[in-house]
């Protein structure tokens, strides 16, 4: 049996009994941890992973996004720290009826959720090329690139949302045809026409009906719903209260089942606090699960709120970066200073990581980094490419490369304790 499909049938009873709620604790669930295979960290990182993949869309302020905040409330405690949810509201934007219909046929659709909507009946108009006459344009987003985060909001589409069409469709590009979501970057103040991502598998024949200028209806409607997120907290205490605090943050929830996007970040999440709550550090080190992550960093605004003096007053952020350990992919590590890149640096090198590549000082830092950056506070983050970013395919097992994952939790989590230790 080969090791993936190994770990796949050996973890299945813990994650069925966790997900989606994971309420199940006890000895039961203890006596399952003490009799895992010596291979023990490739067995954690599986049985997050899995679970995490089982739980479903993980939607900031879902019924599966609140679950899971309990569920990984629940791994923290049986690692040896205290967990705390710490909520915080949004609208929440619950899509009702959403497609393009056009030449007798129906294409369904994702609206953008930092944009306008349209009622049941839809906008009716011409489909025609972004910038031309038509009532409805059609748009392109670029894929995402490891070294370019945020680029969909530097190409077509930021153009669409100033143009004057009464709404577009986007097609979303990624490594392959599909549908590949865009992140809502201003949740908070909505602005541009109505827009409706469609899958780009539609785009030669979707090209050739804006060419001719095919009269099309455009549903992108919802329906908003007060709700409440969670941010999962902890705080494992130092000797040396006077110590500058570390910080490690992971978001948490996203688009689909998000496993190498989110699920990765969290098995490092996790590994650093078991190590750290076993290590007795100097220094007081937080952990901050994400929510909000998709929609303008909104658990990120809410856990810095709370802590104003936060960003400048730590020691370091360490920031999990997405799709950590995504087979065949390359790294990009993003340090603010040469002392945190050069920590990273032989933190990965220990376990046998290389280095693919380096962000420059002053480029922009990616997701939660970048408030961080903007704030003026130390930071270093890790991620890797991806060939399944923001897509429906991002699913356990093939998204995840499980051994190489390992490797890169033990890294951090490690890496971390040392830092946790030092006593200046």
């Amino acid at each position: 049996m080969k090791r993936r499909a190994f770990l796949a049938v050996s973890g299945q009873t813990l994650v069925f009994a966790l997900a989606p709620r994971a309420r199940k604790s006890g000895p039961l669930f203890e006596q399952q941890q003490s009799q895992v295979p010596p291979d023990a960290l490739e067995q954690r990182v599986a049985g997050v992973i899995q679970a995490y993949d089982a739980q479903g869309n993980h939607r900031t302020g879902t019924e599966v996004d609140n679950a899971s905040a309990e569920w990984l409330a629940n791994k923290v405690r049986q690692l040896g720290a205290e967990p705390s949810l710490e909520p915080f509201t949004l609208n929440r934007v619950d899509p009702q009826s959403c497609y393009l219909r056009i030449d007798g046929r129906r294409i369904d659709g994702v609206p953008v959720f930092d944009a306008a909507f349209t009622n049941a009946e839809g906008v009716h108009g011409r489909l025609g090329p972004l910038g031309s006459d038509s009532e409805i344009g059609l748009a392109e987003t670029e894929p995402s690139k490891l070294a370019e985060p945020g680029i969909e909001y530097r190409s077509q589409v930021s153009e669409a949302r100033h143009g004057r069409h009464k709404a577009v469709v986007v097609l979303t590009r990624g490594t392959r045809p599909g549908l590949f979501l865009m992140n809502a970057s201003t949740f908070s103040k909505p602005f541009g026409p109505r827009m409706l991502q469609i899958s780009s598998a539609e785009t030669a024949w979707l090209k050739e009906q804006a060419q001719s200028r095919t009269e099309v209806t455009l549903v992108a409607y919802v329906s908003r719903t007060s709700a409440r997120a969670f941010n999962v907290t902890a705080k494992i205490a130092g000797s040396n209260a006077t110590l500058a605090p570390l910080v490690l943050m992971a978001p948490r929830s996203a688009w689909w089942q998000c496993v190498s996007e989110q699920g990765s970040r969290l098995a490092c999440w996790l590994e650093a606090i078991r190590v750290v709550s076993a290590g007795k550090p100097a220094r007081d080190c937080f952990f901050v699960a994400l929510s909000g992550h998709e929609l303008d960093l909104l658990g990120m605004d809410a856990y810095t709120k709370r802590r104003p003096d936060l960003i400048k007053r730590a020691h370091a952020w360490i920031f999990f970066g997405s799709d950590v350990g995504a087979p065949r992919q390359p790294n990009l590590i993003h340090a603010s200073d040469d002392a945190l890149d050069q920590w990273t640096v032989a933190a990965m090198e220990k376990e046998g990581l290389t280095v693919n590549g380096k962000a420059s000082r002053d480029s922009v830092a990616r997701g939660e980094a970048g408030i961080i950056q903007q704030g003026g506070g130390r930071f270093v983050t890790v991620a890797c490419g991806s060939e399944v970013y923001h897509s429906v395919a991002d699913r356990w097992p093939e998204a995840v490369d499980v051994a190489a994952l390992a490797r890169y939790a033990k890294a951090f989590a490690s890496g971390v304790l040392e830092l946790a230790k030092q006593s200046m």
